[in-house]
């Protein structure tokens, strides 16, 4: 029954992205953005409601004392965040700061469902702890129950607190008390305004789709209208092909005081997903490549392998956060030997949800990733320096 509705869920993302993007334009396409359309009036009326309940302080912000970074974009998915965080908190980490990265964990196992009814109808606060993904030390959790991202930030990041909860307030505060932290990252934090006092807001623009198509949610994939990225302190152009000009001017409209750093994401080396074998850039080489994905903008990752030398034999993309059933892993195998591919390559993102398998006719790698910025590294290190300093 759960794998019928993920994939009854997955389809339906699938169709309405293709609504939104105008990739569909049957009649039934055309009713659903005109009925999205009226959603995203509706939204937009929402987010500035929220945001001037703040601002008149009867929704209440917290203050918990420690250094507060947080990163994240006006649009739903693909800017390439996971990474980013990654970078800031390795810096602060070796800056001498005490790092935890508190996510809320999307599509992570999520709390029963009668505790939270529970707790709304008694008025209590959630006393649950938040899920430790990793105490600095060790990694605690798999990546069903921590959510992709929190698991591969904790793989890749072995001394770095990585906790997870819907109320990132009370994960910070959990952060703080037991594991004594100074400096909080909020993964995909732009929107969470419940945390305030000394916050710095990182946002993240996709050279590719800036700002998706225009059209808040529903209709599009904007989270909030563009001018609200006055709000930013930093701005990061993720997957800068250098050719940004047109872009930088339309942002410094938008704010003309953050300071705006440009980065690509810079392939390290391949990893056998099943037995952690390492291979170097030029593995790919003259090479009939398949490409397995499941994010949300795999255009880019199927370039990567191209640019390294590889020749695309075969691609299959599944939806962003698709959990990998035995049988997709089996069928990828089968159509790429098929397309007389000698080797599966897939994303380290996907990689933490693929079930073990033991038939392994093809190698199976993903590609380690890693931001490297191409304009603004002294921005960048200004940025840092205030974040330990201030």
């Amino acid at each position: 029954m759960r794998d019928k509705f993920r994939v009854w869920a997955e389809t339906l993302e699938t169709f309405f992205l293709e609504v939104v993007f105008g990739e569909r334009h049957d009649f039934k396409a055309k009713l659903t953005r005109v009925v999205l359309f009226g959603g995203s009036k509706v939204f937009q009326v929402i987010v500035k409601l929220r945001r001037w309940l703040y601002n008149v302080r009867i929704l209440r912000d917290k203050t918990l004392g420690v250094q507060v970074i947080a990163i994240g974009n006006l649009t739903v998915g693909g800017t390439g965040k996971t990474p980013v965080v990654e970078k800031f908190a390795r810096e602060l980490r070796d800056a001498g700061r005490n790092v935890a990265i508190l996510s809320r964990g999307y599509r992570s196992r999520p709390v029963p469902i009668h505790t939270k009814f529970l707790n709304k109808v008694l008025l209590r606060e959630d006393q649950t702890p938040p899920r430790i993904v990793s105490d600095g030390k060790s990694l605690l959790l798999d990546s069903e129950t921590a959510g992709d991202e929190p698991y591969m930030l904790a793989s890749n990041l072995k001394d770095v607190v990585v906790l997870v909860d819907k109320d990132r307030v009370k994960a910070g505060r959990y952060a703080i008390e037991k594991f004594g932290c100074d400096t909080l990252l909020l993964d995909d934090g732009f929107q969470y305004w419940k945390f305030a006092g000394r916050r710095h807001d990182v946002v993240l623009i996709d050279r590719q789709q800036p700002f998706g198509n225009e059209y808040l949610l529903p209709r599009g994939t904007l989270r909030e209208p563009p001018s609200h990225l006055a709000r930013a302190h930093t701005i990061f152009i993720t997957k800068s092909d250098g050719q940004t000009a047109e872009l930088r001017e339309r942002i410094a409209r938008l704010n003309p005081t953050a300071p705006v750093i440009e980065c690509v994401h810079q392939p390290l080396y391949f990893e056998d997903v099943f037995t952690g074998e390492r291979k170097g850039l030029d593995f790919l080489a003259g090479k009939k490549v398949a490409s397995l994905s499941g994010i949300a903008q795999p255009e880019s990752f199927e370039q990567s392998l191209i640019k390294l030398g590889g020749t695309l034999a075969y691609a299959k993309r599944f939806a962003d956060h698709h959990r990998f059933t035995q049988q997709e892993i089996l069928n990828a195998i089968n159509r790429s030997k098929k397309r007389q591919a000698e080797i599966i390559v897939t994303t380290q993102k996907d990689a933490v949800r693929f079930p073990k398998i033991d038939r392994r006719d093809l190698p199976f790698y993903f590609m380690r990733v890693e931001i490297k910025i191409v304009a603004g590294a002294n921005d960048f290190q200004d940025c840092v320096r205030k974040i330990c300093f201030r």
